[in-house]
């Protein structure tokens, strides 16, 4: 029997016809089913929400996105290492904080007593060390502006650092040289005429009565032993020791003035970083406001001594005193001690003047009054007000609690203490009082 090709065709196509139909019919009544599970709410929906379903799945497929790129984001960021003072997020996330009970306030409370009671003996064993570093810190700040001048120009920051610490290296041993020969050229001729001094008392007769009548060589030769020996050497060890000393303290304040200078702006920064932050600002304003303050005193304090140093200096070459340069650095120094150092410095001239000559340690008497007016009512108040405003009463104590807790360095740092807490009086405890 003979198949035609064509025949074959019409029969395929018929048969992919009715194949069709029967998937259409089956769309359709699915679609009848679909219509006929709906509810009456979702009839009544209207068609512009219908229009807007293509909207919503872009929208959702947008969100998708969005959350896919969060995810990538902060994927990439655990990859990227932390700040220098932020959690790097490492070490997990910290847990809830434990149930408050009776034994475990106890706990916490006598592990509070012990902690401040260890604290307190670390303070007491570490005084001195302690007081080393307020000294440099306090160095550091007022030697920061310097800096600071210095990086503005152009200077990099360490050559800034190394520059101002070598002047400051310079100042202290222009000083030392200008007071050290002097001293070892008096003791040196006193020694020499030692021996002098003992044999006009041995030609004075009184001298020769009240040795024989109180056996004054006898008790000397009983002192000769080796107790008083022992005692001499001891003395000269602690002399060694006590010089050795010095110079261990004064390196020590040097190095660390050297470190708080290099990383001032770190230490800062870490300092404000310990607030919280809703109160970071605030903290941050005052803190600079303060350190602006203790720079700019102790800069004018300088300014003011080395103009009394210069006066001294130039005064003690017109009337001929000796050793004219370790004068003007005695009063320099002493005068960085307020209230009381410049009278230290005149009192020492004035000795030195009335040794010399009777005419000049009156005139240096009445130089120094005179002076110490002209400092007192025309040059500090000029320099120290757009510095520091604080008190003269105030002052005055500041400076006799500084002396009875730290001797002559709380002297120094008595001043700018209380004008930062002046300031924070005035900006945060008054504010908070005058609120309630």
């Amino acid at each position: 029997m003979d198949v035609y090709p064509g025949a074959g065709r019409g029969c395929g196509e018929a048969r992919v016809s009715q194949e069709g139909s029967a998937a259409r019919d089956d769309e359709a009544a699915s679609s009848v089913d679909g219509d006929a599970s709906r509810s009456p709410a979702e009839d009544a929906r209207p068609r512009d929400a219908d229009a807007a379903d293509p909207a919503e799945a872009n929208a959702g497929t947008g969100a998708t996105k969005s959350a896919r790129t969060a995810t990538e984001s902060r994927a990439v960021a655990a990859d990227v290492e932390p700040g220098e003072f932020e959690p790097s997020g490492r070490f997990g996330v910290p847990g809830r904080p434990l149930r408050r009970s009776a034994f475990l306030i106890g706990f916490t409370g006598a592990l509070g007593v012990l902690l401040a009671y260890a604290l307190f003996l670390g303070i007491r064993n570490a005084a001195g060390i302690l007081v080393l570093v307020v000294i440099a810190l306090f160095l550091a700040v007022g030697l920061h502006p310097a800096v600071v001048r210095l990086c503005k120009w152009g200077v990099p920051r360490g050559l800034a650092v190394a520059v101002v610490t070598l002047t400051l290296l310079l100042l202290i041993v222009a000083g030392l040289l200008a007071l050290v020969p002097p001293v070892v050229t008096q003791s040196g001729q006193f020694i020499q005429q030692l021996p002098g001094y003992v044999e006009e008392l041995r030609r004075n007769p009184t001298v020769n009565d009240l040795v024989i009548r109180y056996d004054v060589m006898e008790r000397v030769q009983a002192a000769a032993n080796a107790d008083t020996v022992g005692r001499a050497l001891g003395g000269v060890l602690g002399g060694a020791q006590l010089i050795f000393g010095t110079i261990f303290r004064l390196l020590t304040v040097l190095v660390l003035t050297i470190y708080f200078l290099a990383y001032f702006d770190k230490l800062r920064e870490l300092g404000y970083a310990l607030v919280p932050r809703s109160r970071r600002q605030r903290v941050r304003l005052i803190g600079d406001e303060i350190l602006t303050r203790v720079g700019a005193y102790m800069v004018g304090a300088l300014a003011i001594a080395v103009l009394a140093g210069v006066s001294t200096f130039v005064f003690a070459l017109a009337v001929g005193l000796p050793y004219p340069f370790a004068l003007a650095v005695v009063v320099a120094v002493t005068d960085l001690i307020p209230q009381i150092g410049a009278t230290l410095g005149a009192v020492v001239v004035t000795l030195v003047g009335l040794a010399t000559d009777l005419p000049v340690g009156i005139a240096c008497l009445v130089f120094f009054v005179l002076y110490q007016q002209v400092e007192n009512y025309l040059i500090y108040p000029k320099v120290m007000r757009r510095a520091v405003s604080v008190n003269e009463v105030a002052a005055l104590l500041a400076a006799l609690l500084g002396v009875a807790l730290l001797g002559v360095v709380g002297a120094l740092i008595a001043i700018p203490t209380v004008a930062a807490l002046q300031l924070i009086l005035r900006e945060v405890v008054l504010p908070r009082q005058d609120a309630r």
